[in-house]
Protein backbone atom coordinates (compact mmCIF):
# COMPACT_ATOMS: atom_id res chain seq x y z
CA UNK A 1 0.00 0.00 0.00
CA UNK A 2 1.48 3.59 -1.00
CA UNK A 3 -0.13 6.93 0.39
CA UNK A 4 -0.20 9.93 -1.29
CA UNK A 5 -0.92 13.53 0.20
CA UNK A 6 -3.81 15.16 -1.05
CA UNK A 7 -4.01 19.05 -1.49
CA UNK A 8 -5.71 19.39 1.46
CA UNK A 9 -2.24 17.30 3.37
CA UNK A 10 -4.65 14.61 3.90
CA UNK A 11 -2.95 11.18 3.37
CA UNK A 12 -4.60 9.33 0.79
CA UNK A 13 -3.88 5.59 0.99
CA UNK A 14 -4.14 3.64 -2.15
CA UNK A 15 -4.37 -0.31 -0.65
CA UNK A 16 -4.07 -3.44 -2.59
CA UNK A 17 -8.16 -4.19 -2.47
CA UNK A 18 -8.31 -1.24 -4.14
CA UNK A 19 -5.85 -1.34 -6.93
CA UNK A 20 -7.03 -4.90 -7.58
CA UNK A 21 -10.69 -4.09 -8.46
CA UNK A 22 -8.98 -0.56 -10.44
CA UNK A 23 -7.49 -2.97 -12.54
CA UNK A 24 -9.98 -5.64 -12.54
CA UNK A 25 -12.95 -2.95 -13.71
CA UNK A 26 -10.45 -1.26 -15.86
CA UNK A 27 -7.52 -3.17 -17.22
CA UNK A 28 -5.94 -0.27 -19.27
CA UNK A 29 -4.79 0.90 -15.79
CA UNK A 30 -2.44 -1.51 -15.11
CA UNK A 31 0.54 0.13 -15.62
CA UNK A 32 -0.43 3.57 -14.33
CA UNK A 33 -0.31 2.84 -10.37
CA UNK A 34 2.27 5.29 -9.04
CA UNK A 35 0.63 7.96 -11.91
CA UNK A 36 -2.50 7.53 -9.77
CA UNK A 37 -0.81 8.24 -6.72
CA UNK A 38 0.87 11.36 -8.93
CA UNK A 39 -2.74 12.67 -9.58
CA UNK A 40 -4.13 12.57 -6.15
CA UNK A 41 -0.51 14.63 -4.75
CA UNK A 42 -0.34 17.12 -8.35
CA UNK A 43 -3.42 17.25 -9.89
CA UNK A 44 -4.15 19.85 -12.46
CA UNK A 45 -7.82 20.07 -11.61
CA UNK A 46 -10.06 18.92 -8.50
CA UNK A 47 -13.94 18.13 -8.98
CA UNK A 48 -16.46 17.61 -6.59
CA UNK A 49 -18.52 14.19 -6.53
CA UNK A 50 -22.09 14.22 -6.47
CA UNK A 51 -21.13 12.00 -2.40
CA UNK A 52 -18.41 14.09 -1.24
CA UNK A 53 -15.47 12.31 -3.13
CA UNK A 54 -13.28 14.24 -4.87
CA UNK A 55 -12.06 13.54 -8.79
CA UNK A 56 -8.81 14.45 -9.32
CA UNK A 57 -7.48 15.01 -13.02
CA UNK A 58 -4.26 15.43 -14.98
CA UNK A 59 -3.08 14.91 -18.41
CA UNK A 60 -1.54 11.34 -19.13
CA UNK A 61 -0.82 12.43 -22.66
CA UNK A 62 -2.79 15.05 -25.22
CA UNK A 63 -6.30 14.74 -24.87
CA UNK A 64 -5.90 11.60 -22.53
CA UNK A 65 -6.79 12.06 -18.63
CA UNK A 66 -6.26 10.14 -15.87
CA UNK A 67 -9.03 10.50 -12.99
CA UNK A 68 -8.82 9.62 -9.15
CA UNK A 69 -11.77 9.55 -7.45
CA UNK A 70 -10.62 9.50 -3.66
CA UNK A 71 -12.39 10.28 -0.15
CA UNK A 72 -11.12 12.18 2.66
CA UNK A 73 -12.19 10.07 6.28
CA UNK A 74 -10.76 12.81 8.06
CA UNK A 75 -7.82 15.20 8.46
CA UNK A 76 -5.21 12.42 8.78
CA UNK A 77 -6.70 9.52 6.73
CA UNK A 78 -8.88 9.20 3.17
CA UNK A 79 -8.68 6.52 0.75
CA UNK A 80 -8.69 5.89 -3.53
CA UNK A 81 -12.04 4.98 -4.48
CA UNK A 82 -11.35 4.19 -8.13
CA UNK A 83 -9.39 5.29 -11.15
CA UNK A 84 -9.42 5.36 -15.23
CA UNK A 85 -8.57 6.39 -18.31
CA UNK A 86 -10.72 8.91 -20.23
CA UNK A 87 -10.69 11.41 -23.65
CA UNK A 88 -13.83 13.01 -21.94
CA UNK A 89 -12.78 15.87 -20.42
CA UNK A 90 -16.37 17.90 -21.03
CA UNK A 91 -17.84 15.57 -18.66
CA UNK A 92 -16.02 16.21 -15.38
CA UNK A 93 -15.97 20.29 -16.26
CA UNK A 94 -20.05 19.79 -15.40
CA UNK A 95 -19.10 19.30 -11.89
CA UNK A 96 -18.31 21.73 -8.97
CA UNK A 97 -14.65 23.23 -9.53
CA UNK A 98 -13.09 22.95 -6.28
CA UNK A 99 -9.27 23.07 -7.20
CA UNK A 100 -7.48 24.63 -10.20
CA UNK A 101 -3.61 24.08 -10.51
Amino acid sequence: MNVAKSKNGVPIRLTTERWFHITEEHSEMAGYYFEVLETVEAPEVIYQGKAGECIAVRVVEKGKYIVAVYRELSRADGFVITAFLTRRRRQLERRRKIWKR
